[in-house]
């Protein structure tokens, strides 16, 4: 199972119940963090969720709505003694943006650990999540994640005990180690059936339409993506500055036959943006607006 909070959903400046962009997942007793706009701590303690867990950050890019909340979550981390590594990921002057906000947070019990990204698509493992990083088209360097749980085959007994493989061993294998006993070795294939279907999230926020969107996202329970702007008037402002309307997020969705969408990072300037649903609606049925606080868990099959 894993539980999905959307944080965060405005774009450009924090507004009242509505804090800049983030998204936090939890798997395993592990959590991970995409963004971390303004107010990305009030809406966490809001929901009742500890920053302490997260071992993974991810940044879609370093515009001040999507990073200008670290250097405060850093603290708070550290405060609440917390000494375990952090993984970050995002694109390339990673270090150098997060060391220049650290000069307000120069002193942590933690270890960062830096992954920066400069290939087109880029496949990453942390703490049992699948991550691949997609390049997407904003007006600076800008990825999309999308975040999988894959899930073994089901253990065939009948086959264990064919190979006579003692039951206490049984565990690991269907962890996916590899057995060797009395001179036999044991691998996984040998007792799993076919890979079964995971849980896959894929997040994308601040650009336009691009074919990556909708490769990631095929198939993904859950898209959670920008809609910037729903006036119909806004289509040439969305492709000057580079974002998407919510028309076009939609089609994204129906393309990639995603199970559900929910819409984020809207313009301030949008108001009433509930009026605009049924024509997305119309374009992908399963369309939701995204709200601060948004919680689902994706259950596997």
């Amino acid at each position: 199972m894993l539980d999905v909070c959307l944080l965060g959903t405005a774009g450009m400046m924090p507004l009242p119940y509505r804090w800049l962009t983030s998204l936090m997942t939890r798997y395993n007793g592990s959590s991970l963090l995409i963004d971390c706009g303004e107010g990305t701590q009030i809406a966490m303690r809001e929901k009742g969720w500890s920053a302490k867990p997260i071992d993974t950050i991810c940044f879609t890019h370093y515009h001040a709505d999507h990073i200008s909340g670290l250097p405060g979550l850093l603290l708070t981390m550290g405060n609440a003694e917390r000494t375990e590594p952090v993984t970050m990921i995002g694109p390339k002057g990673l270090e150098r943006v997060v060391n220049a906000l650290r000069t307000i947070a120069p002193e942590l019990p933690f270890e960062i650990r830096y992954i920066e990204l400069s290939q087109p698509v880029e496949r990453l493992k942390e703490q049992g999540y699948h991550i691949t990083a997609f390049k997407v088209n904003h007006n600076i360097v800008c990825y999309g994640y999308t975040i999988e749980i894959p899930r073994a085959g089901q253990f065939q007994v009948d086959q264990a005990q064919r190979l006579g493989i003692p039951k206490n061993c049984w565990s690991k294998l269907q962890k996916g180690e590899t057995l060797e006993l009395e001179g036999n070795v044991y691998t996984p294939d040998m007792v799993l059936g076919a890979p079964r279907k995971g849980i896959k999230l894929t997040y994308c926020t601040d650009t336009r339409p691009v074919p990556a969107i909708t490769e990631n996202a095929e198939n993904a329970d859950l898209l959670i993506i920008e809609g910037m702007y729903a006036e119909k008037d806004k289509a040439v402002k969305a492709k000057q500055y580079k974002h998407m309307t919510f028309y076009e997020a939609a089609k994204i969705a129906s393309d990639a036959k995603v199970a559900d969408m929910w819409l984020t990072h809207f313009s301030p300037s949008l108001v009433h943006a509930e009026d605009y649903m049924d024509a997305v609606r119309r374009i992908y049925a399963n369309a939701e607006l995204g709200k601060d606080g948004k919680t689902t868990e994706l259950d596997f099959e």
